[in-house]
């Protein structure tokens, strides 16, 4: 993904206001998002 494309819809949880929910891209349609992705975080490479 480039930065200014659009990012593919899904699903993932995430830790929102104490809490573990389940969130969708869908769910930040109309408003400014950014997306961070780390393919190695928490592992021993």
């Amino acid at each position: 993904m480039l930065v200014t494309k659009k990012a593919p819809a899904f699903q993932a949880k995430a830790f929102y206001q104490g809490q573990v929910k389940q969130v969708a891209l869908e769910d930040f349609k109309g408003k400014w998002v950014v997306l961070c992705f780390y393919p190695g975080d928490f592992t021993f490479v």
